[in-house]
């Protein structure tokens, strides 16, 4: 068998994992993917990443799982589907399977007739290879934009949802993440110098404004463009969350605009709390993934219960002596890639 690479092709980032013949992780790698912009976007991503890999597509094997199908780029998640996986054949070969859910890996001839189960399900793929060694767990992926909350149950994923429609409704997709969401959405109102203020609803700041304040976000994982297309520096991050408020940078000293960060911080694990506690079970174990993994653990630590990262457990099960962070971010691909080889089908 050749190696394999697993795919997640998001719509802003693209991540990739390379597996040696036996399954030991050769490699990760993230780039960014802003594939609304064109199909063209997904071409730049994929060559950037042979690069690194060192891999000619057309001799290696390849598992793909995907949320960019629903970027505003296609008219729809069916269409998305069927372009994404006919212009990724085109490039990588037909060596490549698609990820589908309950259903498996399929082929590029059964893609059309099974678009439901291939869009937006790479956090199947990643409860699915942790149903492998957890028994009963919670799995919180926090990304860049969303954060997944999938019920493991007697070695199974447990969700009777698929659809990202069905999934919002139920509180197991949640759309805030730590480094794309626009601030103003996670709340109204927010705590500045001990002072309740209104919290302008404009484009001016992310959330990676403001894990970069707190120290939180990894620098490797921050790729997407800020609000003011400026730069990533703590200063810089400070002004575009002061106009959050109506002040300018300077009108306050930067620890206030830290501490109005740590704010911020507070009213988005509230609304994570709020969607976890619809799914946590007693003596059930947290597990986390994603860039923001470190506010799954922020969460297991607010309600008590036992945290566990995703590195700790492929860790201990397979081995993996990769970078911590680049794994817990590109975890759907390296998923994606493991349930292949165990189905034995790419």
């Amino acid at each position: 068998m050749s190696r394999l690479i697993g795919w997640d092709i998001g719509g802003a980032h693209l991540k990739a994992a390379l597996l040696s013949t036996d399954g030991e992780l050769i490699d990760t790698l993230q780039v960014p993917c802003p594939l609304w912009r064109g199909l063209d976007k997904l071409e730049s991503a994929i060559n950037a990443v042979l690069v690194v890999f060192k891999t000619n597509p057309h001799d290696i094997k390849h598992a793909i799982t995907m949320t960019g199908e629903l970027v505003d780029l296609f008219t729809n998640r069916h269409e998305g589907v069927i372009k994404i996986a006919q212009f990724v054949e085109h490039l990588l070969g037909r060596q490549c399977q698609f990820y589908a859910a309950n259903k498996g890996f399929i082929a590029i001839n059964q893609v059309a007739e099974n678009t439901n189960y291939i869009a937006s399900t790479n956090w199947h793929a990643s409860a699915s290879l942790v149903a492998h060694y957890c028994h009963d767990a919670l799995l919180m992926d926090i990304g860049s934009t969303t954060s997944d909350i999938i019920v493991i149950e007697s070695g199974k994923v447990l969700s009777a949802a698929l659809s990202d429609a069905s999934r919002l409704q139920q509180d197991t997709l949640v759309y805030t993440g730590v480094i794309r969401t626009p601030v103003m959405v996670l709340a109204q109102k927010i705590v500045l110098s001990g002072v309740e203020t209104n919290v302008m609803a404009e484009y001016f700041a992310t959330t990676a404004d403001i894990y970069r304040l707190t120290g939180e976000l990894d620098e490797s994982a921050d790729m997407a463009e800020t609000a003011d297309g400026q730069g990533k520096s703590q200063l810089e991050s400070a002004r575009r969350l002061a106009r959050m408020v109506g002040y300018d940078f300077e009108d306050k000293t930067i620890d206030v605009w830290v501490q109005l960060a740590f704010s911020c911080r507070a009213a988005q694990l509230m609304q994570l709390k709020k969607s976890v506690l619809k799914h946590l079970t007693p003596n059930v174990p947290l597990i986390g993934a994603g860039a923001g993994s470190f506010l799954v653990k922020a969460l297991a630590e607010e309600l008590k219960v036992t945290y566990v990262s995703i590195n700790i457990i492929l860790a201990s099960k397979m081995s993996v002596t990769q970078n911590v962070q680049s794994l817990e971010v590109c975890f759907p691909a390296y998923a994606a890639a493991q349930l292949s080889l165990k189905a034995n089908q790419v």
